[in-house]
């Protein structure tokens, strides 16, 4: 009887030593497993500050560049008028060194066809005067002519900087310097939202290119714009693979 309960006792002192060895090993693997999973955390935390803080940069870039695009219209709608005014200038300018110019070859002639230089120093000195004032004036005029010119010249790039501003929408291109951010993800839509509107120059319907570590991982479309926020629809099978979109990925126009 003692040899029975001895072997008993020796099974179950076998069963135990093995569980207690089992849930060990189990053990170390939650163990494992939850310093992964800390470890996640402290990344995603980290992600998810940068993304606040990008949010925070692009709200406020937003709000400086509605202000931008307001002061913009008003400057456009003045220079577009001073532009009128100074070709209008021009204009008169050069009808009026034309006129010096013709007067003093009309003088010029003059002073070939006189017969005796002696007789007439008192007109030759007048006529010399009046050349000088003539050659004083179109010097003036020449000179307001080019800066005239060249504040139109000026101005005829700040109008083509709007005329390619207005081309965007036609051409279904979004503003070639964009730079905003996803805001929000709508998987199971597909599509997201983003952190820049019109007046960044989104334009409904354009292409766009989301951007992680310099590298395109998906494209969008822009489906719906309003003044500081714009949705896209994510491209269907543009996704990289076991790449996963997330708030605060980058997004610039496609090329």
């Amino acid at each position: 009887m003692a040899k029975v309960f001895g072997i008993l006792t020796a099974l179950i002192l076998a069963a135990a030593a093995f569980v207690a060895h089992k849930n060990g090993a189990k053990y170390q693997t939650e163990i494992s497993s939850r310093q992964k999973e800390e470890t996640l955390l402290v990344s995603t935390e980290k992600r998810l500050a940068a993304a606040k803080d990008d949010l925070e940069k692009t709200t406020k870039s937003r709000v400086e560049t509605e202000a931008t695009v307001v002061k913009l219209t008003k400057d456009k709608i003045a220079q577009e008028k001073l532009n009128v005014d100074l070709k209008k200038q021009i204009d008169a300018k050069v009808a009026e060194v034309s006129a010096n110019k013709e007067k003093l070859d009309a003088l010029n002639k003059k002073l070939e066809g006189l017969p005796n230089i002696d007789q007439l120093v008192p007109r030759i000195k007048a006529i010399r005067a009046e050349l000088e004032e003539l050659a004083s004036t179109i010097a003036a005029s020449e000179a307001t002519l080019a800066n005239l010119t060249a504040e139109s010249e000026r101005l005829d790039k700040v109008n083509a900087n709007y005329r390619e501003i207005s081309s965007w929408p036609a051409a279904k291109k979004s503003n070639p310097a964009l730079k905003t951010r996803i805001s929000s993800i709508y998987s199971n839509w597909g599509f997201v939202t983003l952190g820049a509107g019109n007046t960044a120059g989104v334009i409904a319907s354009s292409s766009l290119d989301v951007v992680r570590d310099g590298e395109t991982i998906a494209k969008l479309v822009v489906t719906a714009v309003e003044a500081g926020t714009a949705s896209a629809s994510i491209v269907p099978d543009s996704v990289k693979a076991d790449t996963v979109l997330m708030v605060g990925d980058s997004v610039v126009p496609s090329k």
